[in-house]
């Protein structure tokens, strides 16, 4: 188990590295954007490469940082009954999800995105658009997206199962939501009994 959660690490830390990296594309994607807009009001000129550039960079974005963001478990998760259970059920929920849901999930997307991309790549394919971009680039980031996404699906359900036998601690335990919750309605309370009006007040 501890050459897993070694290999856990190397995993997390690739992926939150590319996801780091990966995440400036914003900003040239905004760059280009306005550079884009400018040339056209002054010059009239547009480009469809321009175009095709700014989707290429979110699309980077959105496939290369999704391993990033489930590191940082900042995935849409919804909390309504797993945050009333006890912390061993919701970790069985997080094995469950990882083994019947996501898996499956990236599994079937690795499958068809590897011929999707070979034969783009084969061929050579080039936008439609007059002075488009080629389009094999873009079908490989779906497939790297989901070669990230495979390995950090590996590295989340071996630390989930290492924090299950105590070998590591949760630093995403969702009681941690539940406790800024009850700390938050606490202080609007106290805000609420200040800012009542004096006749209102119970006697």
């Amino acid at each position: 188990m501890t050459a897993l959660i070694k290999l856990s690490r190397v995993i997390d830390a690739i992926n939150e590295r590319v996801g780091k990296f990966v995440a400036w594309a914003i900003v040239v994607a905004i760059l280009v954007s306005a550079i884009n807009a400018i040339i056209r009001r002054f010059f009239g000129v547009s480009s469809n490469a321009w175009l095709e550039l700014q989707w290429y960079l979110f699309g980077a974005v959105f496939m290369l940082c999704a391993a990033w963001t489930l590191i940082s478990n900042e995935h849409i998760r919804i909390d309504i009954v797993s945050s009333r259970l006890s912390k061993r059920s919701r970790d069985w929920i997080d094995i469950a999800g990882h083994l019947f849901f996501l898996f499956p999930f990236v599994a079937l997307m690795l499958w068809l995105s590897i011929p999707y991309f070979e034969k783009s790549y084969a061929s050579g394919e080039v936008s439609s658009n007059a002075g488009g971009l080629l389009i094999w680039p873009a079908k490989g980031l779906i497939l790297l997206g989901f070669i990230s996404m495979f390995f950090q699906w590996m590295s989340e359900l071996i630390k989930r199962i290492a924090i299950m036998q105590g070998r590591m601690e949760d630093v995403h335990d969702h009681t941690g939501h539940a406790s800024a919750e009850a700390e938050a309605a606490l202080l609007m309370s106290g805000v609420a009994a200040e800012t009542e009006p004096p006749g209102n007040s119970s006697r």
